[in-house]
Parts: structure tokens; sequence; C-alpha cells
């Protein structure tokens, strides 16, 4: 299987292979500012700089920090956000780009800084304030910003079968998850079962507060236009692995945007094994190309064993991070989790955690 980061030049250009380094403590996020003279000049940046053909990207990584902000992330828990490929016309690049949180000693010791070793300008800027577009950055950027939208955890609703016991399961699905999703959540809500439509809608409207990820497959085609009134709380679509799988499968002879239909909100793909992750960078790619919003993360699953799903064999630790190393976007980890388990998480390669029973 060919590396699907390793996408080849439309011209005799040569790409340039780029560290980028999300440099941040809590909601406090490191910028440069590029001199007018650089190419993409006069924009504030992320840290970082080519890679050498002598080392790594996390090599790269730890080189450039040191060398432009005299910060030792060497000890720091480096983990993928994921990989961009971008033409400006006069200049390929491809971003391998990694979130880097500094510890509390870290950011006391570099939060007055206003200058970089190399003279550059540095500016420490709030992440509201980053996403809502107030830094003027690269285009290659824009997907960025987008990954860093994701929460550190994800809430999934409990199947209606899970309230079967009760004499109107619906009711009491509405009512549990109105009562227990935490503030401001991120949640994803399955509406695969019959009478979950009309449920999700009313929790959306109870609890105006919370973030929804909804699948988006043909059946949700056929409600989406009764989410109008709660449409702006739908912040990403889900696509599940038989989705994707259909769209690989047919790619080449249908674009992306007449296939998917699903093209006003980010995606947030499913993924099992190494074809799919093939399939969902594949998906990442077209959806760029197209000026589509991007796909900003895998569900990676199931990393532990899960009652929702007890007879499907858990991927493990050692298998989930090798897979979450060729998915050129965010991955998240699903099965068997906790919140707390994030930390453990971000140390194989993942950037969020999601489930159910300790979520909600």
């Amino acid at each position: 299987m060919p590396n699907p980061s390793k996408i080849p030049a439309t011209s005799h250009q040569k790409i340039v292979n780029v560290a980028v380094a999300v440099i941040h403590y809590q909601a406090q996020y490191l910028l440069g500012f590029r001199d007018a003279a650089q190419h993409q000049g006069n924009r504030h940046e992320f840290v970082g700089g080519k890679i050498d053909a002598n080392e790594t990207a996390k090599q790269a990584l730890i080189r450039e920090v040191a060398e432009e902000t005299g910060i030792d992330i060497h000890d720091n828990t480096v983990v993928k956000l994921g990989r961009l490929h971008h033409d400006y016309g006069d200049k390929q690049v491809s971003l391998q780009v990694y979130n880097i949180e500094l510890t509390a000693l870290q950011y006391e010791q570099h939060r007055h800084l206003r200058y970089g070793l190399e003279g550059q300008a540095l500016k420490w800027v709030n992440k509201s304030a980053l996403l809502a577009g107030e830094y003027h950055l690269p285009a290659a950027n824009k997907t960025i910003l987008e990954w860093l939208r994701l929460p550190t955890q994800i809430a999934i609703t409990y199947p209606l079968a899970h309230f079967s016991d009760r004499p109107n399961p619906a009711a009491e699905w509405l009512t549990y998850h109105e009562e227990k999703v935490a503030p401001h959540a991120w949640l994803y809500i399955r509406v695969k079962e019959s009478g979950v439509d009309n449920c999700a809608k009313q929790l959306m409207t109870l609890r105006p507060d919370i973030q929804v990820i909804l699948p988006f497959d043909h059946h949700m085609q056929s409600v989406q236009a009764d989410y109008q009134i709660v449409a702006h709380q739908v912040v990403v679509h889900q696509l599940s692995q038989a989705a994707l799988m259909t769209w690989f499968n047919n790619g080449e002879h249908i674009s992306v945007g007449e296939q998917t239909l699903f093209n006003d909100r980010p995606l947030i793909v499913s993924c099992h094994d190494a074809a799919s992750i093939y399939a969902a960078n594949k998906l990442s790619s077209a959806r760029l190309q197209q000026q589509l919003p991007p796909v900003i993360g895998i569900f990676l699953s199931p990393l532990l064993a899960t009652q929702t799903h007890p007879d499907t064999a858990p991927l493990g630790w050692s298998d989930w991070s090798t897979l979450a190393q060729l998915a050129d976007m965010p991955v998240i980890g699903l099965g068997g989790l906790s919140p707390a388990m994030i930390e453990r998480v971000a140390q194989y390669g993942g950037i969020s955690v999601a489930g159910i029973r300790q979520f909600i």
C-alpha cells in the first residue's frame, strides 16, 4: 500500500517537507510572524521548519523549536495532529503537524517571549481568538485550525435499547441525556434506531449548549430538513466505515462532492483497520482539493474491549498506536476508555477520547 502522505507534485516543483509545532499551554498558543520578504509573508504561523534529509519529522520538530524559540520539547508528549499537502502555485509544501502542550514550568519560563532566537516576532494568543480567525495564517494552516476545534473528549449517546425495559424507552432516553450530558459537551448522537430521530431534535432543543455530531447517510439526508431549527448545533457529520469504503471503491468514477452529498460540515470518519485509514486519507485529500470542509478526525476503534460490542476483538494499545500513525488527520480513541485516559491515549498517538458509559 502506498504511503498516503506522499502525494506527487503536479509540476517539476520540489515539495518542501515541513515539521509544524502547535505549541500551547492550556488555551494559550504560540505563534510566530513571517517577515514580509518571506514566502507567505506578513502572516502569523505556527513554529516549525524544513525537515532535513537525515532526520525524522519529530527530530526536525525538536530542533526547529529549540532553534527558533529556545524551548526544549525533547521530554514533552508530541502527538501527531496530521499531514497536509498544499500547493501555493509557486511552491508546494508537505506539512507534518504535531501538538505539543507545555508544562506549567515551561510556560512560566517562556510566556514573556516576544522575539525568537532568529529575531522573528512571537506572540501568545488565546485559542478562541485563534479559531475565530483573528490571526492571518498561511492558507495551508486553515485545516489545522479546524483540527484544533476537536475537544479532548466526545460523549456518545446510549442506544435506545439501553432503556428497553422502561415503559417509554424514547422518553427515558431523552430525559437521561438531557440531564446527564455535561454542559457544552460535544455529543455524537447515533440515530440508527427507529424513534431516535425525533428524540435527537428534542434533545438539541432542550440543550442548546451542546455541540452535536450526527451520522450522515442516505437515511439522514431524508430527515436533514427537519433539523433546520437546531442545524447550528450540528458541527460535524460522522461517516461510517461502510459508507467510507463505498465512496473509496467508487471514488475514481464519481467525485467526492457528487457521491457523498455531505459537504456543508466537516467530517469525522469511523475506521477500524489500515485499509479504512488509507481510504480516509484519500477522502481527506479529495475534500481539500475541492475546497470542501475537511475531515477533522477519525474514530479509531475498538481500542479496548467494550460492553456495546463484546464479541469484537479490541486492537490493544500497540496495534492501535501503529494504526494511528497512518492517519493524515487527528485520531480519536474509542472503545473501553474513560476521560481520565486522555494522557495515555496521547502517549500512543491520539488527540481525543470518546465513549458512552464513562462520558455521560
